[in-house]
């Protein structure tokens, strides 16, 4: 059973058009192998290059360099209908919203016109490397170093739970161009990993959810990149990069949770009105109705509140503090509905063919990546 809700304002025909087509592709292409990639822990590589071909990669990049030309609005769209056809493992929200960003934002003619291209058509799949083993939301404490060596960069140093870290091929990663400062000595470094010498990937780590996502540990040993790499003109820029897109990034993992709360209400609706107990539908029990009547009016405020930031954000008007927000109050209510949701189910909950056991487990990391929910309300409270 698959949430309805009111198109939103933000929307228009083409956006639709565009919903038309990802669910098309993702109930196809994605949602049939999802116990096999779960198992296998990635997705089939293939899968990105199909992508590609239909335009559901970089939507929201410029035309000239290969997107889609449109907006985050594409973004929002692609992360709803993974949630709705139960297609969450292929990593676009990082390769697309995240990665091209990043390019597409402070890379140079020349990066843009090599490496924009690929991403979108799937040819290169993305990657950005901030965590490290000993670093976690203290992005100035990176330890990986790109150090200059004549029109190269040296990097050494290693990365921790890397969404999409088996499979790219095109990184950017975070490192201390000046290791004897914080913010300011942070640089943004793009690489290109094929045929690289002293770059490799170590295990594709075990989750307890988003078990067909990879990620994996990365490796720099004296890894040699072009200056060119760099982005942005100067030596320095990478921490207010990191400032600036982040909002974005956390805006998207809240469009993420309002569906899977949508998501998670509609699945739990359907169980409890066919589920019968004691002589009649679960449904009709005061504790059931009670309980998904507060989980509706909670999902009905968060779409409310997503669909303004989504409109703000296009509209170049959506602050720091307001996307803090949106990441922090949203991932919350996923995690509560959730487990609210998964208790009606009884032992069935527990099983992984349920639909809700997978919608729990995959949950929790909302909390977690993008800036921990404790990290949002530091930053919350600094604009108060």
């Amino acid at each position: 059973m698959t949430a309805t809700t009111e198109r939103p304002a933000w929307s228009d025909d083409d956006l639709e058009a565009f919903r038309d087509l990802a669910h098309s592709f993702l109930e196809k292409e994605c949602a049939p192998h999802e116990q096999r990639w779960a198992e296998q822990q990635h997705v089939d590589r293939e899968v990105w290059n199909k992508a590609g071909e239909l335009g559901l990669l970089c939507p929201s990049i410029p035309e000239q360099y290969g997107g889609g030309g449109g907006t985050f609005a594409h973004e929002a769209v692609l992360a709803e209908e993974q949630v709705r056809t139960g297609a969450p493992s292929l990593g676009t929200a990082v390769h697309s919203t995240i990665v091209a960003h990043y390019l597409n934002g402070y890379g140079t003619e020349e990066q843009k016109r090599t490496w924009l291209p690929q991403l979108a058509s799937g040819e290169l799949v993305g990657a950005v490397a901030m965590t490290e083993p000993g670093t976690g939301s203290d992005l100035q404490a990176v330890a990986t170093k790109a150090i200059r060596d004549g029109d190269t960069y040296v990097i050494d140093g290693s990365k921790t739970f890397i969404s999409n870290g088996l499979q790219a091929e095109f990184i950017v990663v975070v490192a201390k161009t000046d290791p004897e400062n914080k913010a300011a000595g942070i640089s943004l470094i793009c690489v290109d990993t094929r045929g690289l010498e002293g770059f490799s990937r170590g295990r594709v780590l075990k989750k307890i959810g988003q078990h067909g996502q990879d990620t994996a540990e990365l490796f720099f040993d004296g890894v040699r990149v072009p200056t060119t790499n760099l982005l942005g003109e100067v030596e320095g820029q990478g921490f207010i990069q990191l400032m600036q897109q982040l909002p974005q990034e956390r805006l998207v993992l809240a469009v993420a949770a309002i569906a899977a709360i949508e998501e998670t209400i509609a699945v739990t609706l359907k169980y409890t009105k066919e589920r019968h107990a004691f002589g009649k539908p679960v449904f009709n029990f005061q504790n059931t109705k009670f309980k998904l009547a507060e989980a509706a009016t909670n999902a009905r405020i968060g779409r409310v509140f997503i669909d303004d930031c989504i409109a703000k954000h296009l509209d170049g008007r959506l602050d720091v503090p307001t996307a803090s927000m949106a990441k922090w109050w949203l991932t919350q209510q996923q995690c509560d509905i959730a487990d609210e949701c998964l208790q009606f189910f009884g032992g069935y909950g527990y099983m992984e063919e349920y639909p809700i056991s997978r919608m729990y487990t995959d949950a929790r990391i909302q909390k977690i990546y993008g800036g921990t929910n404790e990290i949002m309300k530091e930053i919350i409270s600094r604009f108060l």
